[in-house]
Parts: C-alpha cells; structure tokens; sequence
C-alpha cells in the first residue's frame, strides 16, 4: 500500500480525517453559539434581555410545578400542576404580546442548531468501539420459549411460532392458561438437548433463561416479543419487527456480554430501588400505573414511607437516595429526561445512578441541568451493596417487584452470555456524551490534546 493510498490516523488509532471533522463541527458549534448571543444583544434595547430571564424563569417555575404536583396532594398538587402549564405558556404570551417573538425564534433555533453541532463533534471525534462479533455454526436444536401475553399478543400477531418451527426451532409456548418457571423449562430443554435457548418475551423472562444458557455456555437468542424491549435495542435489534430477529437461526453472529446478578439473581437490564421500586409493589399499580404513582409518591419524596437507603459502590456511598438504578453496564448519559441506552453491553461495570430531589429549588435545577443537576449521582462500579433498616427492601429487578432481604447486592458476570443475533441489523443508535462547551471550545482551538477528549468521550 503505497502513502497516497494509505489511510492516515492519529496516536490513538482514529482516522486524522476524523478529528478535522470533529474540530469543523466545534468551529460551527461556536458560530452558531455566538449567533444566538448576537441575536439576544439585538433586541436588548426592546427588552432583549426577557428573551433570558424570562425564559430561564419560566423553565424554573415549571421544574418546581412539576415538584409540586408530584410531592403534594390536593390543593397543593392542583397548584403545582397549573403552573408546570401555566409558566411556559406564559413566556410565550409574553414573548409575542412585547414583539420579540422573532427575536426568541431565531435565538432558539441557533442555540438548537448550535448544541447539534457540538454533538456532531463528539460524534467524528469518537464513536463507541463496537461489540466484537464472531461467526458461529448455525444451531442444530434450537428451543425457543414464546410468552404469548408479553407485548400485547406479539407471538400471535406476528405469527412468530409457525415462522420458528419452519427454520426448525422447537417452540415452547408460556400461557395464556398456564405459565410455568421459565428458567425450569429452560434447564429441561438443555437436558433434552438443546444447542441454543431463546426467548420471545420481556426482559424479565429473558433474563431468567439467559442465565440457564450462561450456566450451559449455550448460546442465546432474544426475539423482540416484548414491550419495551430495552436489552433488544442495546443489542441493535429491530424492535419494531421481531421477525427479523429469527434471522439469527440460519445468518447469524454471536456477541459475548455481560449478565447482571443480584442476589443470585438475573438481570440484563436495570435493578432498581427507592421510589419506583415501592410503587410497583402495590396491587393496585398493573392496573392503575398513574394513579398509583400519583397516590403513593409524595410520602416517598416526603420520607414518610420510603425505605432510607444506604448504598456502596467501589468508590462512592450514597446515602438516602430517593431512587437508585443499577444497570447492567452503564447509559450514555444520566439525563432523567434524556432517554436511556447503554452503548455496550461488555464493559465489565454496572451503571449507577442516584437520584434526591428534595425541594422545588433542586427540582428546577435538575429541569435546567439534566444530569449535571446536584440532585444526581452517576458512577460506574463493580459492586453494589444496598442496606437499609429492617430486614427486608422492595426491588424491582428488569421491571419485576420482588422484597429482598438486606443486605442487596448486585454484581456482573462479565462476558459470561453468548447473544446470536443477526448478521443483518439496524444496530443501536449511537447517543453521545452530554454537551461539555469547554471541551466543544479546547477542541475548536485545538489547544486540548485531543486524546484527552477522546478518552473521556469514549463509550
């Protein structure tokens, strides 16, 4: 390969090429950002200035309406609720009666154009290093268990048992009458002979016999069945067409992840504690998931009924946190309000984040800063060990209520699950870090290292 064909990189292995497009994105980031100040100074001798505090103030007042409704009962709740609506909508009264509409339009646009550029900077300064993957043999006996309730009736409407049998899959059908323990009916067919395990359902039951097929060293199958489908979207299946993950059968590649364990126990997504984990364990919540959450929260967030957690990591303890998660593997970001996805699924590490909100003030704060809000702790660990006075805690393990006995850990067993997907996937969408502007700055300047940022971005 001669140098004009050769495909220049940096120390770090990334294509040079990368970089400069990462450094052009920051440049623009920064224009844009000067733009919508230049915008605002504009209409500063018309009342310009509004445009800021206004707006900040009415973001705040909603975050802390918001805290209202949801820590309060009666009155109160009815107050905070008209102003998590009232205070928006105020602003933009406000904002056209004064005739600075246009001037908030245009600021609004490029501070959104502005933080798309940052991101599309991390995004060409490092993308996640992908799972590796390996060919496998197709299986000879696969055995696949198909819950025919999960995902509002999936199996039936997609026809996924006959489609199963046809690729030579032996089904087993969980209800609608009878529901037997996943994880029994798993280990029989392993000892029937079962080359490969799979699961059309949620993530709960797929959790229950991947950890049969951990133990086997079996491989496993994850048909996306089920209705959020969280631990099929990091694995880049097609959630919205669970056909295609049947492909796996004949054309298909294996990816080794990790596999949660608390207490024994399975999960391959999330443990959590605190507030959510109380509410699911009230009867009443299948059936009324709003109104129970509304009817239970404020004496958690009050401290009135909630269990006071004490948690340890490697390197952090957490103490009373209104709500815990414990993921397998850690989320691209913290952000409550950002939507979670985990950029792997091998990394040897659980996700940890803490949430305590204790008045209107820190609730406006989270709604401004995300996951930079003081209200929230996010680190990553090895283990993690929750206690609490009395013997026992409430837990919802992949969405599932359970009471453990305290004190709880949770651990991973790295790499000990070996995921057939199919070749052919959309693969998970990449999220990337949260928008550091003195980073997105050093970066446009080009006076960081940039190993550095690439380091700290990297998922």
């Amino acid at each position: 390969m001669n140098e004009t064909s050769a495909k220049r990189t940096t120390d770090t292995g990334r294509p040079s090429g990368g970089i400069g497009r990462a450094r052009g994105w920051a440049r623009l980031a920064l224009v844009l950002l000067a733009g919508c100040v230049a915008v605002v100074l504009s209409g500063f001798d018309s009342g310009g200035w509004l445009i800021l505090l206004t707006g900040f103030a009415g973001l705040a007042l909603a975050g802390a309406g918001i805290w209202w409704m949801l820590a309060h009962r009666g009155g109160a709740r009815l107050v905070g609720a008209s102003l998590a609506v009232a205070a928006p909508v105020a602003v933009l009264v406000l904002y056209a009666a004064s005739g600075l509409w246009v001037v908030a339009v245009g600021a609004l646009a490029l501070w959104t154009a502005a933080l798309a550029s940052a991101r599309s900077a991390l995004r060409n300064l490092r993308r996640p290093r992908g799972m590796h993957t390996r060919r496998t043999p197709p299986p000879k006996r696969p055995v696949l268990l198909m819950n025919v309730r999960s995902g509002g009736g999936k199996v039936e409407r997609f026809d996924l048992v006959k489609r199963a049998e046809a690729l030579g899959a032996r089904v087993i059908v969980l209800g609608p009458d009878s529901y037997p323990d996943p994880a029994q009916v798993a280990r029989q067919a392993v000892a029937d002979g079962a080359d490969l395990l799979g699961v059309a359902g949620g993530d709960g039951t797929q959790a229950l016999v991947a950890a049969v097929a951990a133990d086997h060293g079996l491989p496993f199958l994850v048909i996306a069945a089920g209705t959020r489908n969280h631990f099929a979207m990091d694995l880049g299946l097609d959630r919205t067409d669970p056909v295609r993950s049947l492909d796996a059968l004949t054309d298909g590649v294996e990816l080794r992840v990790d596999l949660g364990d608390i207490d024994g126990r399975p999960f391959v997504n999330t443990v959590s504690f605190g507030a959510y984990a109380e509410i699911v364990q009230r009867p009443a919540y299948r059936d009324a998931k709003a109104a129970t959450f509304l009817e239970h929260l404020p004496d958690l967030l009050a401290g009135e009924a909630g269990t006071a957690l004490d948690v340890h990591t490697d390197d952090t303890r957490l103490h009373a946190p209104q709500a815990l998660l414990v993921s397998n593997n850690p989320y691209a970001r913290a952000d409550p309000f950002g939507g979670g996805r985990r950029p792997r699924l091998d990394t040897g590490r659980l996700g940890v984040i803490g949430i305590r909100v204790e008045g209107p003030g820190q609730a406006a704060e989270l709604v401004l800063l995300g996951e930079r809000a003081s209200g929230i702790t996010s680190v990553t660990s090895r283990r993690v060990t929750v206690e609490a006075p009395g013997g026992h805690i409430p837990v919802a393990v992949d969405g599932e209520a359970l009471d453990l006995p305290v004190p709880v850990v949770c651990t991973l067993r790295p790499g000990a699950l070996r995921v057939r997907v199919p070749r052919h996937r959309p693969g998970a969408p990449y999220a990337p870090p949260a928008v550091d502007w003195r980073r997105i700055v050093a970066l446009a300047l080009g006076r960081t290292d940039t190993r550095t940022i690439q380091e700290t971005h990297d998922v």
